[in-house]
């Protein structure tokens, strides 16, 4: 101490005189400064070269400290991770829920690793689970544990949480088993898989859920004999896909949801039996495929739905059994296509729809045995086309429809063995009317 305390005297005598060696060069003759004065700037430079280096001491202090202090945050943050990760592993389930609430807490309080704690949350529903209480398999407490853990989530993904909000982290429920839950008023804004996942339990409400800006899969789900519901959800800027989606007896509803900007689509999906429901939903500027679906016995409706833009798309799904229904519907522009669709023993109802423009279509559509109407419709405008479509048994029916500016092509449409009912519809030559 000693030793530096002299180089430093040292330092400051030989700083002293460079400086007022310098200041007599810089200010000319010495009869324009006095030696005095030479003396009090000189020492007005180095207190303020002093007052730097002071400065930078300091700095440079703090910035070791911090150093100092986020290792200690870093160390405490991974020994709370080490116990909640071990509580979660814990045979108990009462120590298994206090794993949970422990790292939801972490995950708020350690930024920097917050996506691992979610990642770990999810992995926890990843693992097998044995819902039936009559198997062996079947732990007790169990179910408890698992609703906690995605009624936490769901509480990180809500609006009102903008600082510990989840919503952008990815969310990776791939292979999950879901006995209920409810993720309503979600906000879903980053990567969110359910593909390969079991909805098993008698209600899952994604109900006023906002999929937003993101990507969210349920790639080859499983929906057994439950509901599942996104009452009122809005689908705007995402892609949620329901590719290959198996559902079995199952009601799944999108009952006044909003379609805006993004795709939704059941491409290759499997509908058997149950209950499909997009009631009064909105369509705007989204687009929506059931394209190669296959529906048996299954009923899905879009009654008083409106669908402003965008396009709504059957092409080559097939329909056996079951109702496909548009009743009190309202299309103002857009697209819907049952171009290619095969429909067997199966009703299509457009009644009291309203086209005032858009287009729909059924174009090379085969019918067997099955009923299409349009009864009490009004077509104000746009094309409803069954160019080139089969009609085989069944029946075909436009009664009570008023045609005020719309237009029916049946170019080359052919009916064979099916009633068909023009009502105050006349075909004009050419197959248009």
């Amino acid at each position: 101490m000693w030793i530096v305390a002299g180089l430093a005297v040292v330092v400051v005598c030989v700083a002293g005189v460079v400086a007022y060696w310098l200041v007599r060069r810089l200010t000319g003759p010495t009869e324009t400064l006095g030696v005095p004065d030479g003396i009090r700037l000189s020492i007005a430079i180095l207190t303020v070269f002093g007052a730097v280096l002071a400065g930078v001491y300091a700095y440079r202090k703090q910035r070791i400290s911090e150093g100092d202090a986020h290792r200690a945050d870093a160390t405490q943050f991974a020994e709370r991770y080490s116990t909640a990760a071990g509580q979660l592993g814990h045979e108990g389930p009462a120590v298994r829920l206090a794993g949970v609430y422990a790292m939801a807490r972490l995950a708020d309080d350690w930024v920097e690793q917050r996506q691992v704690c979610v990642d770990v949350l999810c992995a926890y529903l990843r693992m097998p689970y044995e819902w039936n209480p009559e198997s062996d398999q079947y732990k007790k407490g169990e179910r408890e544990v698992r609703q906690t853990i995605i009624q936490v989530i769901r509480d990180h993904l809500q609006e009102s949480r903008e600082e510990s909000s989840w919503s952008t982290c990815a969310l990776d429920f791939t292979r999950a088993t879901f006995d209920g839950g409810d993720f309503s008023g979600c906000r879903f804004r980053g990567r969110v898989s359910f593909a390969d996942a079991d909805f098993v339990g008698d209600l899952i409400s994604f109900d006023r859920a906002g999929f937003l800006d993101g990507a969210v899969t349920f790639h080859g789900a499983r929906f057994g004999a439950g509901a599942v519901t996104f009452n009122e959800a809005q689908f705007q800027g995402s892609r949620v896909s329901f590719d290959e989606a198996r559902f079995s007896g199952s009601t799944l509803s999108f009952c006044r949801a909003l379609f805006g900007p993004g795709d939704i689509t059941f491409h290759h999906a499997s509908l058997s039996g149950g209950t499909f429901t997009l009631d009064e939903a909105r369509f705007s500027g989204a687009t929506v495929g059931f394209d190669y679906a296959q529906c048996l016995n299954a009923t899905i409706t879009f009654d008083r739905a409106q669908l402003n833009d965008g396009s709504l798309a059957f092409r080559r799904a097939r329909f056996t059994g079951g109702t496909l229904s548009f009743d009190h519907a309202h299309f103002t522009g857009g697209a819907v296509a049952l171009d290619d669709t095969e429909v067997t023993d199966a009703t299509v109802t457009f009644y009291a729809a309203r086209f005032d423009s858009g287009n729909l279509t059924f174009d090379y559509g085969q019918f067997t045995n099955s009923t299409v109407t349009f009864h009490h419709g009004r077509f104000n405008g746009g094309t409803v086309s069954l160019g080139h479509a089969s009609f085989s048994g069944g029946m075909v029916s436009f009664v009570r429809a008023q045609v005020n500016g719309g237009r029916v092509a049946l170019d080359d449409a052919q009916f064979s063995d099916a009633s068909v009912r023009w009502g105050r519809l006349r075909p004009a030559e050419g197959g248009t009317s």
